[in-house]
């Protein structure tokens, strides 16, 4: 599954952000850090805004924050503000999607995204920014002895 730009872009922010709920960033902090547009990433924070997702402060000293609970908020909440992820209803035809090969791929395709909802529907927040201190901190330790053969 290919995300839109938009998509990726928020789930940057939400997870820089739910990184210490207590920070509060600007679009161009954020853009800073990923090296990404901070006109765009100001139109997706506004969009986070909307669902809830991050307060902002404006003026001196303003920025965003992450307001949702990190231990209930998932991937799939994030992406779905930018993304049709429903696989309800039928989508534009495609060439060859008639006949009986096609009706097999498109059942194939259909559980790959099914799968893929699902799963981004069982991270959380917390969890994935658990999995990332566990990774930073397993890849700082000094490697386990090993018994080598020659």
């Amino acid at each position: 599954m290919k995300l839109q730009k938009a998509t990726r872009y928020g789930l940057y922010a939400v997870l820089e952000l739910a990184r210490d709920p207590e920070r509060q960033l600007s679009a161009t902090d954020i853009a800073a850090i990923y090296d990404i547009s901070a006109n765009h990433l100001a139109k997706v924070l506004r969009d986070l805004g909307r669902a809830r997702l991050v307060d902002s402060a404006r003026g001196v000293g303003g920025g965003y924050r992450f307001s949702g609970n990190a231990k209930r908020v998932t991937l799939m909440d994030i992406i779905a503000v930018f993304e049709d992820i429903s696989g309800d209803g039928p989508g534009a035809r495609e060439e060859g999607e008639d006949t009986e090969i096609g009706q097999a791929l498109n059942l194939v395709l259909s559980e790959i995204d099914d799968i893929a909802r699902a799963t981004f529907g069982s991270i959380t927040i917390d969890t994935l920014l658990k999995t990332m201190r566990w990774r930073q901190e397993r890849d700082r330790s000094p490697p386990a002895n090993r018994l080598t053969i020659d």
